[in-house]
């Protein structure tokens, strides 16, 4: 080989070497040695859905532990049961707890009678003592109620005529009974009473008029909180369906008053359902007092107190 030759030749490996050498050099700055691969998330098999994260369309949420919490308003749902205020109805209201069951559950709290509270503003029962409901159905907006023999129990036709009012009275306040028929320790009932009232067929609301004062508030009703505007409910029968309402503090201040008008009125019972306007400014006892104003003099008729308690 000549000298040109050999010299070419050592060139060649040494650009080689040079090449091996650089491919095998890091890149400034990088670490040395194998490459780790770059961190991910960690995958799991727990359900991906947190407390409170709304579900996709077709996908089941999984329960999340919750420790129990204490009964709250959102378990509990207010009833009407109808008692006695002198010779007229008068509508109560009761906190139950919710439940499929509740026209059972209004019936319960309607045979335990009105409270001491209640009974101090003169309510009262019809119903003898000792009732009890023994089963209750509902089926093509007729309810069956079945109560214990001492229903047909003492009293004169007023009296029977009073405790079927309350009865039918509790129940009609559903929208699923228009009517109520009744049986007694499970056998139909045709008459009650010595004077015999009629209860061969459903009974509803009506027939019962008498019963009734001219203006029938049932809500809000007596010793209800009242902390803002207030809804007002019930039946009238006034002249020109035009009845007042008033509202009074514990020192006699007048808080609200204003005219309310029924559907109907002047011999015929109409409905009232509004809210009225009032901002609560102190705290305490205060009097929802409905009247008519006398045709003749202007003076206050057919009055009806409800005792209320005033919030901020």
């Amino acid at each position: 080989m000549s000298k040109r030759s050999a010299g070419m030749t050592i060139l060649v490996v040494g650009l080689v070497l040079a090449g091996l050498l650089s491919a095998c050099r890091s890149p400034a700055g990088a670490p040395t040695g194998t490459a780790s691969p770059a961190a991910s998330p960690t995958t799991t098999t727990e359900p991906t859905s947190q407390p409170g994260a709304i579900p996709t369309v077709g996908s089941t949420p999984t329960p999340a532990a919750v420790s129990p919490t204490p009964t709250t308003g959102a378990q509990q749902t207010d009833v009407s049961v109808y008692f006695l205020r002198g010779e007229h109805l008068a509508a109560a209201r009761r906190a139950i707890p919710r439940t499929p069951q509740i026209g059972t559950a209004a019936l319960e709290e309607l045979l335990t009678g009105p409270t001491a509270e209640e009974q101090s503003i003169g309510f009262s029962s019809a119903i003898p003592p000792g009732t009890r409901l023994r089963e209750l159905s509902i089926e093509n907006g007729v309810a069956t109620v079945d109560l214990s023999g001492q229903f047909a129990e003492e009293g004169g036709s007023l009296s029977m005529m009073a405790r079927v009012a309350q009865v039918v009275f509790t129940l009609t306040q559903f929208p699923s009974v228009q009517g109520v028929q009744f049986r007694l320790d499970g056998q139909p009932v045709e008459a009650l009473g010595g004077e015999g009232l009629m209860l061969d067929r459903p009974v509803g609301r009506d027939g019962f008029e008498e019963l009734l004062p001219a203006i029938f508030v049932e809500s809000p009703a007596p010793f209800a909180v009242i902390s803002g505007p207030i809804h007002l409910q019930g039946t009238a029968n006034t002249f020109e369906a035009t009845f007042m309402v008033r509202l009074t503090d514990a020192s006699g201040a007048v808080l609200l008053e204003q005219p309310v008008m029924a559907t109907s009125g002047s011999g015929t019972r109409g409905s009232f359902d509004v809210t009225l306007d009032l901002a609560v400014q102190r705290a305490g006892p205060g009097t929802l007092t409905v009247y008519e104003a006398s045709a003749r003099d202007g003076s206050p008729v057919n009055v009806v107190d409800i005792p209320v308690m005033l919030e901020r």
